[in-house]
């Protein structure tokens, strides 16, 4: 965990700012006397009261993603996505930069960039980490990917538990959306950089394995969704030609929202007919938007 200075989290509660407790075990605690302690896995749970009317990834779900991720099929979009949120935090003023993942699901992501700001930050500094997501059994995962982070349960479409003005690049991969509550813990000039998919994503297995398929004018929806609050800076596309198993297809199918619906015994006897290799394009727009000041 960061020193007590750098911890730009909040009370999920009473909005005070909250510090580590001066237990043996990781705590967290705020002024107005409340106290999270963190699960034996490492996380720190901040669903309160009602907790979220959202439906988290699963277990199952959750390992289909971790088995599929750390098999390097989507090494390429980690690395990709590193390189462009990693300029936010090496030309940051503060001295020690903060990144929150939102939506960071089972580390993996975070993971590249924690790595390329390490390799490139030359002074011993390091950037301080939040990964944020609602599914306890991602962060379950996330946590032991990414033990410097702070990883947190939280719903982001509430307000998020993070101070005002605190951090220096906001990344959401696959995730949602929150604009307002981005822009109001991001400092002036940060950085938000989110992954879409583009028309094609999967079209070789999206319909036999039951997979959302990709909207008409996604990225038009996205820029205006940011519009209010924040700008486009740069984009880049980026293609990755897969060869996935059988099971790497079902992982594919069963990792995403379509998880939430799809019939394991379906997608079982999918996967038992599907040949050895399975050629398929996965396709991303990586966006990076500068907070409006």
């Amino acid at each position: 965990m960061p020193p007590a200075p750098e911890l730009p989290l909040l009370c999920p509660v009473c909005r005070n700012v909250l510090r580590p407790g001066g237990g043996a075990a990781p705590t967290l605690v705020c002024g107005g006397g409340h106290s999270f302690d963190a699960a034996k896995q490492g996380y720190f749970n901040f669903l309160v009261g009602k907790g979220t009317v959202f439906e988290a990834d699963t277990a199952d779900m959750v390992a289909a993603r971790f088995d599929f991720l750390s098999a390097g099929h989507y090494r390429p979009l980690a690395e990709a996505v590193a390189a462009m949120a990693a300029p936010a935090v090496l030309e940051a003023t503060s001295r020690h930069p903060v990144v929150l993942d939102a939506g960071t699901g089972t580390g993996h992501y975070l993971r590249a960039l924690l790595d390329r700001v390490a390799v490139d930050r030359q002074d011993g500094d390091w950037a301080a980490a939040i990964g944020l997501d609602i599914s306890k059994f991602a962060l379950r995962r996330a946590a032991r990917m990414n033990p410097e982070a702070v990883n947190v349960v939280a719903d982001v479409w509430q307000p998020l538990p993070v101070a005002d003005n605190a951090v220096d690049v906001v990344t959401v991969v696959f995730a949602p959306r929150n604009a307002p509550e981005f822009a109001r813990v991001l400092r002036p000039g940060g950085r938000l950089v989110v992954v879409t998919p583009r028309p094609g994503h999967l079209a070789e297995v999206a319909g036999q394995a039951g997979m959302l398929g990709i909207e008409p004018g996604k990225d038009e929806r996205l820029v205006a969704s940011l519009g209010q609050h924040f700008a486009p800076v740069e984009s880049r596309d980026l293609d990755l030609p897969l060869s996935l198993s059988p099971r790497d297809v079902a992982n594919l199918a069963f990792m995403g929202p379509a998880g939430h619906h799809l019939d394991r015994a379906a997608l079982g006897a999918l996967e038992a007919s599907l040949p050895e290799r399975t050629a398929v394009s996965a396709r991303f727009r990586i966006s990076v938007f500068e907070r409006i000041a």
